[in-house]
């Protein structure tokens, strides 16, 4: 595995890889990393691609400074993780080469409204923040395939507008949730949860299993939310939305869409969501 923290040496490395014959998968991560982050190594490299990893935490998509003070950190976990899951190129850039005029000063990608819904109403920025990153890291990295996580599900769908509005040479792969056998999803922030508070982040798939049958669109909205007040959760937003646009299903509406749920235990904010059908 190379190891580069150059932006120049990455692009390098990414273009003597595509001149080998092999396309350049890109997993972004802003480290921490755990079985989701690997997951997403192996669906790359189960389609043969060459696996190129970076790890950065951007304070750009922070609007909170303890949060971001608070996000775990551990670098050399995070090289052994990367040579076991067979990454070809491990990247750490620093915040410099990340952002050279400065974090308050570098050129924002703006995703308009998509970007204030959900995540954006209480962190305001964070998908700007998100978009201009994941941008450069792209343009950096170059033509390939991008390895996303369906966790972060309003992520995954801006990233996609994002990538086909401006023309990108990417393919965008969004990859299933990674669960513990308890159903609590993945999170590098979960490492920031007592046992009891693990606890009541289970309730975010509990209430994910509740809403199996399909029902009206106003119906499940409310199972999701009874099911994670009765979890303990201090809910943020609960939703039922059109996996493309994410807009709100209506009653009226029949066919698979997507819950989106947010809350926060311990004081740490969590996210979850999962496929349903409305109708009858």
């Amino acid at each position: 595995m190379q190891h580069v923290r150059a932006i120049a040496e990455w692009r390098r490395s990414a273009s003597a890889l595509r001149e080998s014959g092999r396309t350049v998968a890109l997993v972004p991560t802003m480290g921490a990393l755990h079985a989701g982050h690997e997951s997403l190594v192996a669906a790359a490299r189960d389609r043969g691609d060459a696996v190129v990893l970076s790890v950065f935490v951007n304070p750009r998509q922070f609007n909170d400074a303890d949060d971001l003070a608070r996000y775990p950190r551990t670098p050399e976990a995070d090289e052994e993780f990367a040579r076991r899951a067979g990454v070809d190129v491990l990247v750490t850039p620093a915040l410099a080469e990340m952002w050279p005029t400065g974090r308050a000063t570098a050129t924002t990608v703006n995703v308009g409204p998509l970007g204030e819904l959900f995540e954006g109403v209480d962190r305001p920025g964070h998908f700007n923040g998100v978009a201009s990153v994941v941008a450069k890291l792209l343009i950096v990295n170059g033509p390939g395939r991008l390895y996303l996580g369906e966790k972060d599900f309003q992520q995954l769908v801006l990233v996609r507008q994002m990538v086909h509005d401006l023309g990108f040479d990417v393919e965008v792969v969004g990859c299933p949730i990674v669960r513990e056998s308890s159903g609590l999803a993945l999170s590098s922030r979960n490492v920031r949860l007592s046992e009891a508070g693990r606890e009541v982040a289970r309730g975010f798939s509990r209430a994910l299993a509740r809403v199996s049958e399909p029902a009206a669109a106003s119906v499940q909205r409310a199972r999701l939310r009874a099911s994670l007040e009765e979890s303990g959760v201090d809910i943020a937003y609960v939703d039922v939305v059109d996996p493309t646009s994410l807009a709100s299903a209506r009653d009226d509406e029949v066919g698979e869409r997507r819950a989106l749920l947010a809350g926060y235990v311990e004081g740490v904010r969590l996210i979850d969501n999962g496929r349903l059908w409305v109708g009858r």
